[in-house]
């Protein structure tokens, strides 16, 4: 059976060492290059002695040159503002290209300059236009027929997935949203920083950019397009008040998203309906009936985006819990997702997983 050639750019960060492990044994897939700015040279086993005995392969520098040629497909798992230049020079070339960082997802230039604090150049610009958002229970479709795919991010998977179908059947109004989300540390990569080590982190909990966060506009851009049709680009669009909060949990992210209910708003058991409905063709998306609620440790180390929900109605308001496992559903697995759908593989292709708790 001829297997599809993959490369991972920036191999050796959380997201690119889930996807080595996805990977690895992922029936369909030969892993030819694997890069790494920090330890180029060294065989995979040296970094990650996991995975030792389960792929002989060295750690290379990021050479386009050598890449290209050997790979079919390939996912950039970069910093943000990386991407740019690297991933419009795959594409000319007719390599595919999931991109996990934030440069192909705004769809608007300026609204990435102004969140990103880096310029589009005119060849990366021209992509906007034909880049895919890679969140598969929304844009299966055009998922299948694209060449670049952004991936989203790990905040906007579990806000975007937890209301969507709310916004879709306009049941809630799409002002005054508000947004509280609690990561663990991995959601911050592996950048050094005081506020991440372990003394700072263990038995505590904090907010964290609390009016800036980058992924805002991700949000918005998403949201709006759901209540409003097509590519708003938040011109008309929603605005949301997200807070993320940092928790000492190694991967995870649950979100709780509050929304103004409309006047003729449904019952529990018919939103129920409309949430199962709605995601009935998304093998990784699970709906809890109330008053049931998922929990972290639920989707840990798998693929899945876990959601429930409850209406307050002495405010008229319903809750929405959402969670995810920051490094898959958040990132890794939904990259691979993303690369089976693109692919013509079925969906669920290496990422039958199994939680860790």
């Amino acid at each position: 059976m001829k297997k599809l050639k993959v490369s991972v750019i920036g191999s050796t960060g959380y997201a690119g060492k889930e996807l080595v492990k996805i990977l690895v044994n992922h029936q369909k897939v030969e892993l030819v290059h694997l890069t790494s700015s920090t330890f180029a040279g060294k065989k995979l086993a040296e970094v990650f002695p996991e995975l030792l005995g389960r792929l002989d392969i060295r750690l290379i520098d990021m050479d386009l040159e050598l890449i290209a040629p050997d790979s079919e497909l390939i996912f950039t798992a970069l910093p943000h503002t990386v991407s740019l230049e690297i991933v419009p020079k795959l594409l000319e070339k007719g390599i595919k290209v999931v991109d996990l960082s934030a440069d192909y997802r705004l769809k608007d230039p300026l609204l990435y300059e102004e969140w990103y604090k880096k310029s589009h150049n005119q060849i990366s610009k021209d992509w906007l236009s034909k880049v895919v958002y890679g969140l598969p229970e929304l844009y299966y479709q055009k998922i299948k027929k694209a060449f670049l795919v952004a991936n989203p991010g790990c905040y906007p998977t579990s806000v975007i997935l937890g209301i969507a179908p709310l916004l879709k059947c306009k049941l809630v109004e799409p002002q005054g949203i508000i947004i509280d989300s609690k990561s663990g540390v991995t959601g911050a990569g592996k950048s050094l920083s005081l506020g991440l080590h372990f003394p700072e982190c263990n038995e505590n909990m904090k907010a964290y950019k609390v009016i800036g966060h980058s992924h805002i506009p991700e949000i918005e851009q998403e949201l709006s397009n759901l209540y409003f049709g097509g590519d708003s680009q938040n011109k008309e669009g929603i605005k949301v008040s997200f807070t993320p909060h940092l928790i000492p949990l190694n991967r995870g992210i649950l979100s709780t998203c509050y929304l103004d209910l409309k006047d003729d708003h449904k019952s529990e058991m018919e939103i129920g309906k409309i949430y199962q409905e709605f995601y009935q063709d998304s093998p990784f998306v699970r709906v809890f009936e109330p008053p049931n609620l998922p929990e972290v440790k639920f989707v840990a180390g798998t693929n899945y985006c876990d959601i429930g929900f409850k209406i307050d109605n002495r405010v008229g308001k319903i809750k929405i819990i959402s969670v995810i496992d920051n490094l898959l559903k958040g990132a890794a697995g939904q990259a691979v997702q993303n690369m089976n759908i693109m692919s013509g593989f079925p969906e669920t292709c290496g990422l039958n997983l199994t939680p860790t708790n």
